[in-house]
């Protein structure tokens, strides 16, 4: 039996059954979630029992994998492969983290509209979690459709921002939250690097907002005007038209589009409830000007 795919809406978010990831994919079953991915840009797979190996083999499917934001600090002791992001509550030992803990601190940004490695050079194609083990209460996840958003747009806006290049930094997000506890390393890691506010997805041809929490400038305009552009992408691209809300169950995978999506995680009583999520992610092909064919020059 091949998959099957139930659209949650005509154009943003589906369920996939009947496939076990755990297992070799078909040539079939693969071609049907690359389409599948390519039009609603976010995939539930409900009650995917594997190891954490099936987990990266899966993602392997769609290229190259990134490596853990938290790989950069050497006294940070992993919970999980450099390969899988760690995006729970738990600490090595798997006890809940410490209201005080800085890794903690550090993942209350994921409660921020953002999109997965923005901040890197070379950003993410797609995410890849897996929920092991979720709160009864809270902790949903939201993503927002930047497709539709970009569509949604008035003529005037979109001929304001082609060709407009935004200032990417993680250090940019935390500190929305008053977060600056980076070494040297990680400050080296996270200088600002430039992405389009628009893009051309290279499969579906469809244009898209590329903003996030993790935006702080816009090159060749001055700071306050920049930051109110960006808030009002944002606050546009959030509308409740927009947003599939996702609420989690053992087991989901759920796989998103970096490139055309935003999410964030609804808060929870994380001193209470164990939430152990891992993802995969997969690198995109190219940076974004570069995709966008703009010659950006570094500063």
């Amino acid at each position: 039996m091949t998959v099957t795919v139930q659209p949650t809406t005509p154009e943003f978010a589906a369920e996939v059954g009947d496939v076990d990831l755990g297992k070799p994919l078909s040539a079939a079953d693969l071609a049907a979630i690359r389409a599948a991915f390519t039009k609603y840009a976010v995939l539930v797979f409900p009650n995917q029992t594997f190891s954490d190996e099936s987990h990266l083999d899966f993602a392997r499917h769609f290229g190259p994998l990134e490596t853990s934001v938290f790989a950069i600090r050497s006294d940070h002791k992993m919970r999980l492969q450099p390969q899988l992001a760690d995006v729970g509550n738990l600490d090595a030992e798997d006890r809940i983290l410490k209201t005080d803990d800085r890794v903690r601190l550090y993942q209350l940004g994921n409660r921020l509209w953002h999109t997965d490695s923005s901040f890197k050079r070379l950003p993410a194609y797609c995410s890849i979690l897996h929920g092991r083990s979720i709160p009864p209460i809270g902790g949903q996840t939201e993503f927002a459709d930047m497709r539709a958003a970009y569509d949604a747009l008035p003529e005037a806006t979109k001929q304001q921002i082609a060709g407009l290049v935004a200032e990417h930094s993680l250090m940019t997000s935390r500190a929305k939250l008053g977060f600056s506890d980076f070494n040297d390393d990680e400050r080296k890691a996270f200088e600002p690097v430039p992405q389009v506010l628009v893009r051309r997805l290279l499969d579906s041809g469809r244009m898209s907002l590329y903003v996030a929490s993790h935006a702080g400038a816009i090159r060749g305009m001055a700071k306050p005007e920049a930051e109110r552009l960006l808030k009002e992408l944002i606050d546009h691209a959030t509308q409740r038209q927009f947003v599939y809300t996702h609420r989690w169950r053992v087991n989901d995978l759920v796989m998103w589009d970096d490139r055309c999506t935003m999410h964030r995680g609804l808060e929870f009583d994380d001193q209470r409830y164990k939430r152990d999520m891992r993802r995969a992610t997969v690198s995109d092909v190219a940076p974004t000007c570069e995709q966008m064919g703009l010659a950006v020059a570094a500063e």
